[in-house]
């Protein structure tokens, strides 16, 4: 039986596709962070199914997913690196520790995770698939940290990639477009938080960020199912040859082709006018 970790598994892109594979007859260990979403995986799951409690930014928490792994399924087939946070602010005006917060579990954390699961992808002859996203070709206002962490990933997939060709082992980047999940719900209520430690935020960009807050609903509402992602990612663990990048859905597709074609002032000024600056 296949193996596959995937971190982030509680909600959206990682739950789904958690399901998606136990459903086709993997072995999922499904990385959580709290012991009701461990419950809600295994009612929902198989017993193939088996939540971890995975702190991506938690070194002794990886160490424990790995040697339960090792223990439980010996050498792992599919890494899925899901795990992430997106919390909207001003670049001038959010607090340092919420910028590294996102770069920590976005970034680092999917490259700590990946290391110590390397030596059981490479005992199986496994694969690793890392979650980017348009975000990680296109950055707009008030998402930086999340843009910054995303344009991380693209990088740090290409050179795994280029470093891991020799002992065979693929790694595909997953780039989706707007998704129907609760990243950008959550990410908004910890807006607020942030707003309330920084009000020099409201002073210089208060009605901007109103704004803003409609455009992350309206592109929420917009979002493709999660399960459309979850397909493509087992495709990438499963085909016989896996692509490299994998843009997912129309909106990902139309951005990452009609951007690069429009000249950076004009592109600036469609931001502008769409998020009020």
């Amino acid at each position: 039986m296949r193996s596959v970790l995937i971190t982030g598994a509680s909600t959206g892109i990682g739950r789904a596709t958690a399901l998606r594979l136990d459903a086709a007859g993997w072995r999922v260990f499904a990385g959580v962070r709290r012991e009701e979403d461990a419950a809600a995986l295994r009612e929902a799951g198989s017993e193939h199914l088996t939540p971890l409690f995975l702190d991506v930014t938690d070194a002794e928490q990886i160490a424990a997913a790995a040697a339960t792994i090792e223990a439980q399924a010996g050498g792992l087939d599919g890494l899925v690196n899901n795990a992430g946070v997106a919390i909207p602010s001003p670049l001038e005006t959010i607090p340092i520790d919420d910028f590294r917060r996102q770069i920590e579990i976005n970034l680092t954390g999917q490259v700590a995770v990946t290391q110590a699961m390397l030596p059981a992808i490479r005992q199986a002859g496994g694969r690793v698939v890392f979650l980017s996203s348009i975000g990680g070709r296109v950055a707009l206002a008030f998402t930086g940290a999340y843009h910054a962490a995303k344009f991380g990933i693209e990088a740090v997939g290409d050179v795994f990639r280029q470093e891991l060709r020799p002992f065979g082992i693929s790694v595909s980047i997953v780039e989706p477009g707007s998704i129907d999940t609760p990243i950008w719900e959550r990410g908004e209520r910890t807006h607020d938080e942030i707003g309330a430690r920084s009000p020099q935020r409201e002073a210089l960009y208060g009605k901007a960020m109103e704004k803003y807050r409609k455009v992350i609903r309206d592109t929420a509402e917009r979002g493709i199912p999660a399960e459309k992602v979850a397909k493509v990612i087992e495709h990438a663990l499963s085909a016989n040859r896996p692509r490299s990048r994998y843009l997912v859905g129309l909106e990902a597709n139309f951005v990452a082709r009609v951007q690069p074609l429009i000249p950076t002032p004009i592109f600036d000024r469609i931001v502008a006018r769409s998020m009020g600056l």
